[in-house]
């Protein structure tokens, strides 16, 4: 893992998506971070030393989904599916299918393998299955605030990890999407999907694969601004009033409850015309029973003070 001392920085944007503002002052205690996403490798690891089974290779149970029709409750997670041309960038549901037995082991369907994939970062991850990797590994997922803190590699305030520029020089610096999302492809980093960890340089930290890639879990529970607190201790996060945010939860769906927590970092699949979350500040909610094959995570360790 790699030591971060911990700091002050300058959290958020003001200049991208609303979610993201505003800038203000934060402070970060010294962590460890895993230096890239979990892999395949590590988290197959993970599931023969326990037996865990993810929540996506489980079928969801009727009464925690009202109105469900019953031949629709069956095993399998989100696997991004390109159209065959444009469509209206509106409805994701043009890319995105919800396919039966596609998992951890099966990412892009049930014939699908992740032989070959060791080091690719695990994906079809939920909350759930995230935190349970990290206590087996005596580990914690990272609040919102020391994710951002990492992926700036020191930066403070650049739009990148890697400054201001998203090319520069017509390098990639990141697994991400060129060309006309969803339908055009056009790979000039050298992947369609996922890319194996440390495929792409490091940042000012040492640390890989922090933007693009997978997009990772955060143990912050989504809210749709920050709060402007000046200098805000961000080690743990804390609820005064117990349980779950209220705004954490999806206001398109009222009759269904799921509470969201944040994803950071962006994944190959963020492009200039949709997406532009490949960027630290950058911030998505995520229902914590929901899995894809674009999501992953990486885990933290707390300095003891």
């Amino acid at each position: 893992m790699v030591f971060l001392a911990g700091g002050t920085f300058r959290m958020g944007s003001d200049r991208f998506y609303p979610e993201e503002a505003p800038v203000h002052s934060v402070r970060v205690d010294g962590f460890w971070i895993d230096p890239t996403p979990v892999t395949n490798r590590q988290f197959k690891a993970f599931v023969r030393a326990t037996g865990h089974v993810t929540t996506a290779e489980i079928a969801p149970d009727a009464k925690d989904y009202p109105g469900a029709m019953a031949e629709m409750l069956y095993a399998g997670s989100l696997v991004f599916s390109p159209p065959a041309g444009p469509v209206d960038l509106r409805d994701w549901g043009r890319w995105w299918q919800f396919l039966k037995g596609a998992d951890w082991r099966h990412p892009y369907g049930p014939k699908s393998t992740i032989n070959g994939l060791d080091n690719h970062p695990v994906v079809h991850v939920a909350y759930a299955d995230a935190l349970a990797y990290a206590r087996w590994a005596g580990k914690d997922l990272p609040t919102e605030a020391e994710w951002e803190f990492a992926a700036r590699g020191g930066l403070d305030g650049a739009d990148y990890a890697w400054g201001d520029e998203l090319v520069p020089a017509g390098q990639h610096r990141a697994n991400t999407w060129q060309g006309k999302f969803p339908h055009e492809n056009l790979a000039h980093d050298g992947f369609t999907r996922t890319s194996p960890v440390k495929a792409f340089p490091p940042n000012g930290f040492g640390i890989q694969d922090m933007i693009g890639n997978v997009w990772e879990w955060t143990s912050d529970w989504y809210a749709p601004r920050h709060e402007a607190d000046a200098a805000k201790a961000c080690c743990i996060p804390q609820n005064p009033r117990g349980g779950v945010e209220a705004d954490s939860f999806d206001p398109a769906q009222p009759d269904i409850p799921i509470p969201r927590r944040v994803l950071k970092g962006g994944s190959h699949l963020c492009a200039p015309n949709y997406c532009q979350r490949y960027r630290p500040a950058a911030r998505h909610a995520e229902a914590i029973d929901t899995s894809t094959s674009h999501v992953g995570f990486r885990c933290v360790v707390r300095a003891r003070v």
